[in-house]
């Protein structure tokens, strides 16, 4: 959206494209991969677009959200995060000035679990107000899905992980240059603790097997940013099976969606 010229776009926004919405983060991914995940989600929006114009249904990208809301991750140096407000503000905004505009046809691109939340809560508001539905395709989630098939159900379980992949092998693909090699580190050795608990996942531990949820942040646990899995496993090969699969399910959504 931001390449195309005044003229284009008074001719193009009337027809009421698909428009992709990517939004990430700007966080520790851990000690080997570049912070800002928001680039992943804006190339896959890219990719989708493209496939899904080549295939005829015109869709179009705009600029990325950089910041995701702040969850876990405010330990880290150099990492920037919104308020739960200030980032419920930017969408609330966003959608206004697109609908303000009669453009309908949005579509979420997320790459970052601390959005997940905010971003229900605003659009169902858009919804509640009489507005069109606004459907998120959480990349990672979908992605967590899908490795098994692609990957193979023994090396997506050891591989799949904040730090590990999809994010590392992703990157590894798309982004080559932007990945140290040389600071992959090994997988977390023994089992963190907190409040004499095991760790089970970011903001939880279990008690007896239940899950307890508890306001730790990642330093607590992880304070390289590397969750379970085993980053040594995350290759271009593997980022390669999983953006061409998430291209194909976002593509076919968008041609689902265009004709709701």
């Amino acid at each position: 959206m931001g390449e195309i010229t005044g003229d284009e776009a008074r001719a193009l926004y009337p027809k009421n494209p698909v428009i992709l919405l990517p939004m990430g983060s700007h966080e520790d991914q851990g000690p080997h991969a570049p912070m800002g995940d928001y680039f992943l989600a804006e190339k896959m929006a890219e990719l989708i677009a493209l496939k899904a114009t080549a295939e005829g249904t015109r869709t179009v990208v705009a600029p990325v959200l950089p910041f995701g809301k702040g969850d876990y991750f405010g330990p880290m140096i150099g990492g920037i995060a919104l308020s739960a407000a200030t980032f419920r503000a930017v969408l609330d905004e966003l959608f206004s000035e697109l609908l303000r505009h009669r453009l309908t046809k949005l579509v979420i691109i997320n790459g970052h679990g601390g959005n997940v939340n905010a971003i229900n809560e605003a659009t169902r508001a858009v919804m509640h107000k009489g507005g069109p539905i606004i459907p998120s395709l959480y990349l990672w989630r979908i992605a967590y899905a899908e490795m098994p098939k692609l990957l193979g159900a023994e090396k997506a379980k050891a591989v799949s992980s904040h730090g590990a992949d999809p994010l590392t092998s992703l990157c590894m693909h798309l982004f080559p240059e932007r990945v140290r090699k040389d600071l992959i580190p090994e997988p977390r050795k023994g089992g963190a603790t907190a409040l004499g608990l095991p760790f089970q996942g970011w903001g939880s531990l279990s008690f007896n097997g239940a899950e307890v949820t508890v306001p730790h942040e990642y330093d607590v646990v992880s304070p390289n940013g590397l969750g379970t899995g085993d980053p040594r496993l995350c290759s271009a090969e593997s980022g390669k099976l999983i953006a061409d699969r998430l291209t194909e399910i976002g593509a076919g959504f968008c041609h689902h969606f265009a004709k709701q």
